[in-house]
């Protein structure tokens, strides 16, 4: 597999950056997972780290070196992320659950596969326009789909960030799976945050993404959210992948250089169960950490 990968978020106007995303490849899959923890909840911060936790080690488990069934997989790594966040409550004997909206992706075998919970979402991208998205879990996606509104209303709507699915809540959740399709040379995936999508509409958003390097465009993208939302606007958190990437191009990874039965990982795994207290990162690690992220991104490329 060659691509190019890269991430960014930025803390908006919070007071806290509640937004989780990684990557995991090995020779034959990548794994792209992004978590929007919900801060109407205790310990957003919590759910979503715990789901990226919980589905990299899933990955790590499955993948070996590839998935047997990728939309098996996406369910399963999800349902689990959604029983470790229970168990976290009980063991901190919280009165509930913490929460978050999760999107993830597989790419294997030049094939893309996705699913959600919630309104973060994946946009499938070709030559700067949208060739599929996924439909948010929210109240405003309801009435749109009922026709009770105009989807030009969605964005402006005031009970848009009404989620009606997550993970962490006391109910089984919902985890719908993309139709998925097979990628072509120039491809984009992207998985994003509210803070993101709601400040831009489809197509603009896909076309910042064409045309120049993801370095370039995915800063440009989450820098731009913030800057238009202002004193609202929410974390704001972006992860692009471009698929069957140059050699000379900027980032380009090529997972032929994984090793056999080795797996690469921007997702701090823990050698304790998920969830643990000691898991939850710390704002400064997790700049620390998506520094490290763009340095290691800079250093790979070369030959398959």
């Amino acid at each position: 597999m060659r691509f190019s990968i890269y991430q960014d978020t930025l803390i908006g106007s919070r007071a806290m950056n509640q937004d989780r995303m990684g990557y995991c490849f090995t020779r034959d899959t990548l794994f792209m997972v992004l978590a929007d923890g919900m801060g109407g909840h205790l310990r957003g911060e919590v759910a979503s780290q715990i789901t990226l936790q919980a589905c990299a080690a899933a990955f790590q488990a499955g993948a070996l070196p590839r998935l047997a069934d990728p939309e098996g997989f996406l369910d399963s790594a999800l349902r689990r992320a959604h029983r470790e966040i229970l168990r976290y409550q009980v063991e901190h004997r919280l009165p509930e659950a913490p929460r978050t909206t999760v999107v993830a992706c597989v790419v294997q075998d030049d094939r893309a596969w996705w699913a959600h919970a919630g309104d973060s979402r994946l946009y499938w991208a070709r030559g700067g326009r949208v060739l599929a998205r996924t439909q948010d879990h929210s109240k405003v996606q309801s009435l749109v789909s009922l026709g009770l509104i105009r989807p030009d209303e969605h964005d402006t709507h005031p009970e848009r960030n009404k989620v009606l699915n997550c993970l962490g809540s006391p109910f089984d959740p919902l985890v719908e799976l993309g139709p998925g399709g097979r990628l072509e040379e120039g491809d984009v995936l992207l998985l994003c945050s509210d803070g993101v999508w709601s400040a831009f509409d489809d197509q603009e958003l896909c076309e910042g993404l064409h045309g120049s390097a993801l370095d370039e465009s995915v800063p440009a993208i989450v820098r731009g959210a913030v800057e238009r939302d202002g004193s609202l606007a929410d974390n704001a958190t972006a992860l692009a992948m471009v698929w069957g990437a140059q050699e000379q191009a900027s980032g380009t990874i090529s997972s032929g250089e994984v090793p056999q039965g080795a797996m690469t990982t921007t997702i701090a795994l823990s050698s304790a169960e998920p969830g643990a207290a000691g898991d939850v990162l710390s704002e400064e690690e997790i700049e620390r950490t998506i520094r490290e992220i763009r340095e290691a991104i800079e250093r790979s490329g070369g030959g398959k």
